[in-house]
């Protein structure tokens, strides 16, 4: 349920995400491995990437995983104290159909969303708990008001996005990616991935299935004022399967749901699933620090069309 390709209203966008590790001794060897491409979906289409690597890697390749993921690894063998990884992606995005948060799937009571039978065999698996158990009788608890018999999905997914917004405080650098949703239900604060899962852990509490999906947001810059280069970020946000084999998008860090202006980088059961990035390095360094900036800029109105790489 989206647009066609090149529909009125599809927004192209430039995006620059850019990672820098330092270190205070040599490291001798360097192996990762990230998401950072984002996906070819109906409404997206991501017409080049291109990942470079400082220093230059002895041995790279892409592949996908059993979502269809794209996955980048690389091995740098050159010993450095920095290491920079950058990619740069040009993606189309166009808008959902009307009827995509409306229609039949969406308006349907809850219940009926469960996956069952030879339609939600593929979907069944989003819906387990994690190891360790994130399904708690906490976030039973607190799934309980949105989840009214009944009730259209719609009006579920909308409701809990808006309790999460207003229950929770955003607050950069409050948790990690090993933080558990229990954590983030106590302390009431956490960051976009914390409030991604406890939605994904209040939707599962109740048998429907959810997927974690890691992108970018597109943001304007207030009125009056210049966009600022490299101060976006990579984004979180939650997706739920219906029997039409339509996925919801909803963002409980801003209290909406998915448009064009987000960019899927990837998506799965969970944060580990795809990381950004990850890896392993040899050295004898005592500190490390990691910058990371994101550029999310509308493409200019007259860059040419460019062939899917």
């Amino acid at each position: 349920m989206t647009g066609p390709a090149g529909a009125a209203g599809t927004r192209c966008y430039e995006i620059i995400h850019r990672t820098v590790y330092r270190y205070s001794d040599d490291v001798t060897s360097s192996y990762g491995r990230g998401f950072l491409t984002p996906r070819d979906l109906p409404w997206q289409r991501c017409l080049s990437h291109h990942l470079t690597i400082d220093p230059e890697a002895a041995d790279s390749s892409t592949s996908r995983d059993t979502y269809g993921n794209v996955s980048s690894y690389f091995h740098v063998t050159e010993r450095h104290r920095t290491l920079s990884i950058t990619s740069e992606s040009v993606v189309e995005v166009d808008p959902f159909a009307p009827e995509h948060y409306s229609g039949a799937s969406a308006g349907a009571p809850w219940e009926l969303a469960r996956p069952v039978g030879g339609d939600g065999a593929l979907a069944a698996e989003f819906t387990l708990d994690l190891s360790p158990p994130e399904i708690t009788d906490a976030v039973r608890e607190y799934a309980a008001p949105s989840f009214v018999p009944g009730r259209a999905l719609i009006e579920v997914l909308r409701e809990l996005t808006s309790r999460i917004y207003s229950d929770f405080t955003y607050r950069s650098g409050s948790t990690t990616v090993s933080t558990q949703v229990a954590e983030v239900l106590e302390a009431r604060e956490g960051v976009c991935q914390d409030f991604a899962r406890l939605a994904i852990a209040c939707l599962r509490a109740n048998g429907l299935a959810a997927s974690y999906v890691s992108g970018y947001l597109a943001t304007d810059p207030p009125p009056g004022k210049e966009r600022m280069i490299g101060v976006d970020a990579t984004h979180a946000w939650a997706s739920v399967w219906t029997p039409q084999n339509v996925w919801l998008g909803m963002d409980p860090t801003n209290d909406q749901m998915v448009d064009e202006r987000y960019i899927v980088a990837g998506f799965g059961r969970d944060y580990a699933d795809i990381p950004p990035l990850r890896g392993i390095i040899y050295t004898d360094s005592l500190s490390s620090v990691i910058e990371v900036s994101v550029d999310v800029a509308p493409c200019p109105p007259d860059r040419e069309p460019l062939l899917h790489a």
